[in-house]
């Protein structure tokens, strides 16, 4: 077992927490009982020992002695009897201070002093522990001695002991509860970290169809859900890439044959006439066209990604941006035989954005929709309510599967490889439009049905100035 487990961090804490409560609650304990007994015992002697020091009034008679050893007999507390010079003249019983012996001279001369004696006692001889209090004898002003009452307190020491007992062994067993309880509760919660840690150590060197299975619906459930997502995100990410760099491998081949080819027929004078000549050097040109849009496309989501690409935040209206986005890709429209449509609204509020970003995004959307309609119309719509202006991009063309959609803004996506080789592009364009939409603050959305085609809405806030 590691020191640095949870096992061991867990337990420790536990048994820790046990002693603070077990330790501290005994000690209370015990001077709550000791201190209860203790006043008990003291308020009895206490009142005994004036009763009888007031009472005697002479030592020299041996009935009034001889009385108050048998009365200790009868009150199971003991009575020792001094005279004047600290002799012991009477004694119920405790074998340490027979008759004629002489007591403590400091004792004595608290006695003396008209000063009350409290102490605990011990007798050597019989082992037990006294609680005792003494008081000087007075009479007619004159210091005749004094009398000490005792009373035991070995019982009292015992019931102590066995609390004391009885709390270590209390405590002792809640300690090898805590233990049993901390390695139940331990493995329980390190078992499935333990086993997360070889999940996400299998995804670490590429082994993403790892699953960590767990049924609990705790913190620990979420944490194994979470690295199940992550697998499947780095699956779909790896998988993606490898579909971009294919995509993307492709995309370049194709020019750079082109390139290649026509460059070494023009160099090699393999054209017929000044016609041909001047078609190899557009195609060239048409190529070259191509692959610095691709690059410029790539460069261009890179910066947003990292937060880098600077924009031009100020007034715009969005009319003069789709109509300078459909006077741009009218042409290509007409290659097609489409009709870009556009219902315009009057008093469009302006919305606080960059003007050349924003005509990049609808430029964007409506060639995607020029590139998979065949046939039909193509629908530009801007409204506005109070807060916010809407824009929609509607086509008539193929559509896109329902299990495609949650993944077109995603970069390197492509619907189908085959429906991409057919109608071009790199799988860039829509994820280089959700980012720019959502650098200005934007919304982007997208419905569509196979066959019938593509809706894309785009949400933008008013500006603070129209807004006001």
């Amino acid at each position: 077992m590691k020191w640095n487990s949870i096992v061991v961090k867990l337990g420790t804490s536990i048994l820790f927490l046990v002693l603070a409560i077990l330790l501290p609650l005994g000690f209370i304990m015990n001077q709550i009982f000791t201190g209860f007994y203790f006043n008990k015992v003291q308020e009895q002697i206490n009142e005994l020992s004036s009763r009888y020091a007031s009472s005697i009034t002479s030592l020299e008679e041996k009935d009034i002695l001889n009385m108050f050893e048998l009365l200790a007999t009868m009150t199971d507390q003991e009575i020792v009897i001094v005279n004047e010079q600290g002799i012991v003249v009477a004694n119920s019983g405790l074998p340490s201070l027979p008759k004629g012996e002489r007591i403590n001279a400091d004792d004595l001369s608290l006695l003396v002093s008209d000063a009350l004696v409290q102490k605990e006692y011990y007798d050597k001889i019989s082992k037990r522990r006294y609680l005792s209090v003494g008081r000087p004898i007075i009479s007619q002003e004159r210091f005749l001695g004094g009398i000490f009452v005792l009373a035991s307190v070995e019982d009292m020491y015992q019931s102590l002991e066995i609390i004391k007992k009885s709390v270590v062994l209390a405590g002792t067993g809640a300690v090898f509860l805590a233990f049993g309880f901390t390695f139940i509760v331990s493995r329980k919660l390190s078992n499935p970290l333990l086993e997360m840690e070889k999940a996400t150590r299998k995804i670490a060197k590429g082994d993403l169809n790892t699953r960590i299975s767990s049924s609990t619906k705790d913190e620990i459930g979420s944490l194994a859900t979470a690295i199940n997502d992550l697998a499947v995100e780095l699956h779909r990410y790896r998988s993606n890439r490898r579909e971009f760099f294919a995509n993307i491998s492709h995309e370049l081949r194709t020019p750079i044959t082109y390139l290649e080819g026509y460059a070494n027929a023009l160099e090699n004078n393999l054209y017929r006439t000044e016609d041909e000549k001047r078609q190899y050097l557009q195609i060239i040109q048409q190529e070259a066209g191509r692959m610095s849009k691709l690059v410029q496309d790539l460069f261009e989501l890179s910066k947003m990604e990292e937060g880098k690409l600077a924009l031009h935040f100020e007034e715009i209206d969005l009319i003069e941006v789709v109509e300078n986005a459909l006077l741009k890709t009218k042409i290509k429209a007409q290659e097609k035989r489409l009709q870009l449509e556009f219902n315009k609204v009057y008093h469009l509020p302006t919305i606080y954005a960059d003007g050349l970003r924003m005509e990049q995004i609808v430029i964007n959307l409506i060639e995607n929709a020029i590139r998979y309609t065949e046939k039909g119309t193509i629908n530009i719509k801007l409204t506005s309510d109070p807060d916010r202006v809407k824009l929609t991009v509607e086509d008539t063309g193929i559509g896109i599967p329902n299990e495609d959609v949650p993944y077109l803004f995603e970069r390197f996506y492509r619907v189908e490889k085959s429906r991409s080789r057919e109608f071009g592009g790199s799988g860039l364009g829509l994820a280089i439009v959700k980012q720019l939409v959502e650098l200005q603050n934007g919304t982007i959305s997208v419905k569509s049905d196979v066959g019938k085609g593509t809706c894309f809405e785009l949400i933008f806030p008013i500006s603070k100035g129209d807004a006001q």
